[in-house]
């Protein structure tokens, strides 16, 4: 077994030196049992909005202070010890911006060790050890808490995750070890896995107490005094720890293998097999069933190593830092100050897309909600639907009766166009049709005030035709929401040619109220992200037009680790809108979109795949196969590579000439909507890293997007 105390870890505090240290700060608590405690409280010395991080600065400090207290504990001056953080926060984990400048394999393997030598003295010191989770816990804030004997939790704790698979690393500092053996293999694959794959889904309090990670939970008012109190219950045996969901011989024996072979199924009919993250971590919880705890420490060591000093990870953090920070100063955004007061928003239309607007207009800016549309009964259904909406989130504990009443008094129906006179904010979610979208907004100025924006929720259309009839282009901006509304965190605010500074300051200010990332693009066909996706689909069909099967064209671009297969994406949008969005670009982009007659025909047809019941994918449609199959002898099929490569390289060059046409700032804000609007994959750091990493960059256009190439370290 590896001796940490022999490692020189001084080559990582080299790299260290502006790390915002967590410190160790230590006093002596005496218990009513007449027992002294060692409390441990990790504070960076900033406020609650900087949380605890653990770099190898603070690293270091814990494992002396740790240390230090075995020496007391063996002297006899101290009976437990236990760690919490300050007000709010246990620790966010790692420091990524430290564990991100890694310059190497052997110190990414250090930076494992170092976190295995420092929590593992927690089981060292003689006496029994306490964590009090007593608020935030991410990653190695977990960990911290899981190299202690006992535990106890806040419940008003908003999140405790381990989310390091998302980040294209594993939980390295004994996590994936610790955790199964605490709550069990099905417990376990929900937090390490499942969770983060979740868009990064976290526990509450009371969760993380239910799954067995916490042995007691205590309310906020008096967490600290609750938990000294029980720890010295523990001490005296006048508390016994129960744990109910701690595995036995039974489920190592039968449960174990078959649990972590049922989430390998999934996951690879999830997201395919190209994220490494997952399949590490599944490969650590799988070995945890049996074994030391050394031994387990020693697998992920050596998982961390490989991982952090890999390309997944390094893209992992470009786009992290890219939804953390880049999303939160949008290039290109006018003066805050611009931005004009929304008191109440119209939405012309009363569908699906109309309606779900509205419940997140409602809920979201708590202001007064109007829908129209052309009949009573088509906006009776909208609000509908709405209430409805509302009235599932109340029986989900989601809201309150009060905030249910409050967002149904709130939201009303009209077929008069006059009740949009005191709108301040005008959406429209009608047909994707030039014409219509002209009318719509034509009719509607007549009836509202000078002063109020009008937003076209247009996916591909131009937002400066669609304005051609006001006679105030100024007001218009575009608003793109994706599919799902309430779900999709971004939107595409397009700023057309005649909107104004002030109408561009109040879209962005209601995307922030909105809770959405919003990114600025220019005026063109398909904005950032229905172009890209454009550019592929057109790929894909010209590839089974021209004699590709549909199972190869399916198979070609798995390389990428997107969430879907280009066909499915089209079944999923709708073939008609993408047979739409694909004319839209080959209109304004001729030499480089396709024109897909049989595309057209399977939007007739209605499908491409043969599903079951539930909409499981069984096979090929056959009268879709017929559809794009050539006549015989005139086909010139492809292989996987050569479509990868065909596409790889048409997204370089297209990619390319948007960032030369303006279309936005900066490849970031590109990679930054394909990750928030169409699911590109944190592992692969959005499209323009990937781009670069396989060469088409250099390829399509002589030089990369990134300087220096976001690659692993050696």
């Amino acid at each position: 077994m590896t001796d940490y105390a022999s490692i020189d870890f001084s080559d990582l505090e080299a790299f260290s030196v502006d790390e915002v240290v967590t410190h160790s700060l230590v006093r002596d608590v005496p218990l009513p049992s007449g027992k002294t405690l060692a409390l441990i409280t990790l504070d960076n010395g900033r406020d609650h909005t900087r949380p605890n991080t653990l770099g190898p600065v603070g690293l270091l400090e814990y494992l002396h202070t740790l240390l230090g207290l075995r020496a007391r504990a063996s002297a006899g001056e101290i009976d437990a010890v236990a760690v919490t953080g300050k007000p709010y926060i246990l620790a966010a984990g790692a420091d990524l911006s430290k564990v991100g400048e890694i310059p190497s394999r052997d110190a990414a393997r250090k930076m494992a060790q170092l976190g295995h030598y420092a929590f593992g003295e927690m089981k060292k010191i003689g006496v029994p050890s306490f964590a009090f989770i007593n608020g935030l816990a991410l990653g190695g804030g977990v960990e911290v808490a899981l190299a202690a004997d006992y535990r106890t939790i806040d419940s008003s704790t908003p999140a405790l995750a381990l989310p390091e698979v998302f980040l294209g690393i594993i939980p390295g500092w004994g996590g994936a070890y610790l955790l199964p053996n605490l709550i069990g293999i099905e417990n376990a694959l929900k937090v390490v896995i499942e969770n983060p794959l979740k868009n990064n889904r976290t526990l509450k309090g009371q969760e993380a107490f239910d799954l067995g990670i916490a042995d007691a939970i205590f309310g906020p008012g008096n967490y600290l005094e609750d938990s000294l109190k029980w720890a010295d219950g523990v001490l005296t045996g006048a508390v016994k720890v129960k744990r109910p969901n701690e595995p036995g011989k039974v489920e190592r024996l039968v449960k174990w293998d078959a649990a972590v072979g049922i989430a390998r199924k999934m996951l690879e009919s999830r997201i395919g097999t190209v994220a490494k993250s997952p399949y590490r971590a599944l490969d650590l919880l799988k070995a945890a069933k049996s074994g030391t705890p050394e031994e387990g420490f020693e697998r992920e060591d050596e998982a961390l190593a490989e991982l952090i000093a890999g390309d997944q990870f390094r893209a992992s953090i470009y786009a992290f830092n890219l939804v953390q920070k880049r999303a939160k100063k949008p290039a290109g955004a006018p003066d805050k100050a611009l931005a004009r007061p929304v008191t109440k928003v119209g939405v012309i239309g009363a569908g699906l897309m109309a309606s779900q607007f509205a419940l997140l207009f409602v809920r979201r800016l708590q202001v007064p909600v109007v829908i129209t549309d052309l009949d009573q009964s088509r906006v009776d259904k909208g609000l509908g639907y709405i209430r409805d909406e509302i009235a599932a989130l109340l029986a989900k504990g989601r809201i309150s009766h009060d905030e249910s009443n409050r967002l149904n008094a709130l939201v009303s129906g009209t077929t008069d166009k006059a009740d949009f006179a005191d709108a301040d904010w005008v959406i429209e979610a009608v047909f994707e049709e030039l014409g219509v979208k002209q009318d719509v907004f034509a009719e509607i100025e007549k009836h509202i005030s000078d002063t109020a924006v009008l937003a076209t929720n247009t996916s591909s259309l131009s937002v400066e035709q669609i304005g051609a009839k006001l006679a105030h282009p100024e007001r218009l901006v575009g608003f793109h929401f994706f599919n799902p509304v309430a779900v999709m965190p971004l939107i595409e605010v397009v700023n057309a040619p005649a909107t104004s500074d002030e109408t561009l300051a109040t879209a962005m200010a209601v995307a922030a109220k909105l809770k959405k990332t919003a990114v600025i693009t220019r005026d063109t066909p398909g904005f950032v992200v229905n172009r890209v996706l454009a550019k592929v689909l057109g790929e894909a069909m010209h590839a089974v037009d021209t004699g590709t099967s549909f199972e190869v064209m399916n198979r070609a671009l798995d390389r990428f680790g997107l969430p879907m297969s280009p066909f499915e994406l089209l079944e999923l949008v709708g073939l008609k809108v993408g047979a739409h969005v694909l004319d839209t670009h080959h209109a304004a982009f001729p030499d480089r979109f396709f024109e897909s007659a049989n595309l057209h025909r399977l939007a007739e047809h209605g499908r491409i795949f043969d599903r079951d019941d539930k909409g499981k994918i069984k096979g090929f449609d056959k009268t879709a196969v017929k559809i794009v199959t050539p006549p015989k002898g005139t086909g010139t099929p492809m292989t996987e590579d050569e479509i990868a490569r065909r596409v790889e390289d048409g997204l370089a060059d297209e990619v390319h000439r948007m960032l030369e046409d303006d279309v936005v700032h900066a490849a970031e804000d590109i990679d930054l909507c394909l990750i928030l609007g169409a699911g590109y994959p944190f592992q692969m750091g959005g499209l323009t890293p990937y781009l670069d990493r396989v060469g088409a960059s250099e390829r399509a256009f002589g030089d990369t997007f990134h300087h220096p190439l976001i690659k692993g370290v050696e």
